[in-house]
């Protein structure tokens, strides 16, 4: 996405890249973490960042000038989902 603006009266462009573009580098940079987990554990970080991408989009909306706070916010939130999820079917279960 291309911008201008003025300084001193000139016209400046200024490139700024899309969020989207963001999270892909980041998740980039997070992802040579991958390397130095136990075969075991690559998996379940590959789901964190699947579900880092999922909520990239809604993380977005947070206007914070540090890139990686809504991407950490949107992997707290999916972890926080599955155990509310877990509970609401194990009060089903029980219900019946």
């Amino acid at each position: 996405m291309k911008s201008a603006y003025r300084f001193a009266g000139e016209l400046m462009d200024r490139t700024i890249p899309s969020w989207r573009i963001g999270v892909d580098e980041e998740l980039v940079k997070m992802a040579r973490f991958k390397q130095f987990l136990r075969a075991e554990d690559r998996a379940v970080f590959d789901d964190l960042l699947t579900q880092c991408r999922f909520y990239a989009p809604d993380a977005g909306a947070l206007s914070s000038s540090i890139k990686e706070v809504p991407l950490l916010l949107s992997m707290v939130f999916a972890q926080h989902k599955r155990p509310v999820e877990l509970e609401k079917r194990v009060k089903e279960v029980h219900s019946w």
